[in-house]
C-alpha cells in the first residue's frame, strides 16, 4: 500500500527562517514582471508615434538658364530631385528647356545617361529612351514623364514635380511641359 505522504504547512516561524533563501527569487519574479509590463507598455506607446519618411521637396529651383549648355542633358538633379534638366531645340517652341523623370517606365529602375551615344539606357531590361524622353528600344510601353518647368519670380528655372505631363496623353504640348526661352 502507498504511504500517504502528509503535506507539511508552513509556519509563520519557519517561512521567516526561509526568508533569506526566499527573498532573492521573489526580487527576481518581481523584477522580471516589471520589465515585461515596461516593453509592452513602451512597444505599445511606439504605436502612437509611427515612422516619418523625409522626402526631398517637390520643387527646386534649378539655376538660371545661362548655366545650361545647349544640346546637353543636365545630370546635377538626377541623385538628389530624380531629375534630368535638358536644354533643347523643340522644332515649334524653339529653345528652351525640359525636365525628364529619371523613372524607367518599365519597372522603375534609373537609366544612364550615354553621352557617347546621346541616349538613356535602362541597366535593369535594356530599356533605351532618346534625349527627348521618347522610348525606341527595350521593354519600356512608353516615354519618360516630364515635369512641369517654369521660370520662378528671381529668374531661375524652377521644376514641379508635382505635376508630371505623359507625351502617351498628348501633354508634352501642354503649357508647362517646355519652357521656351524667348
Amino acid at each position: 500500500m502507498a504511504k500517504k505522504i502528509k503535506k507539511k504547512e508552513l509556519d509563520r516561524r519557519e517561512f521567516i527562517a526561509l526568508g533569506p533563501v526566499a527573498i532573492p527569487w521573489i526580487g527576481v519574479a518581481w523584477a522580471a514582471f516589471t520589465g515585461a509590463t515596461t516593453l509592452l507598455l513602451g512597444a505599445t506607446g511606439r504605436f502612437f508615434f509611427p515612422n516619418v519618411l523625409f522626402e526631398p521637396p517637390q520643387s527646386f529651383k534649378a539655376g538660371l538658364p545661362a548655366e545650361y549648355t545647349l544640346g546637353k542633358v543636365d545630370l546635377r538633379w538626377k541623385k538628389k530631385f530624380g531629375v534630368w534638366l535638358v536644354r533643347d531645340v523643340d522644332n515649334e517652341r524653339g529653345e528652351g528647356f525640359y525636365a525628364l523623370s529619371t523613372v524607367c517606365t518599365h519597372l522603375g529602375c534609373t537609366p544612364n545617361w550615354l553621352e557617347a551615344e546621346q541616349k538613356f539606357k535602362c541597366p535593369c531590361h535594356g530599356s533605351g529612351f532618346r534625349r527627348s524622353g521618347m522610348h525606341f528600344e527595350g521593354p519600356a510601353p512608353r516615354p519618360l514623364e516630364r515635369y512641369r518647368v517654369v521660370f520662378s519670380e528671381d529668374g531661375q528655372i524652377l521644376v514641379d514635380k508635382s505635376q508630371k505631363f505623359q507625351q502617351e496623353k498628348g501633354e508634352w504640348t501642354k503649357a508647362g511641359s517646355f519652357l521656351a526661352l524667348a
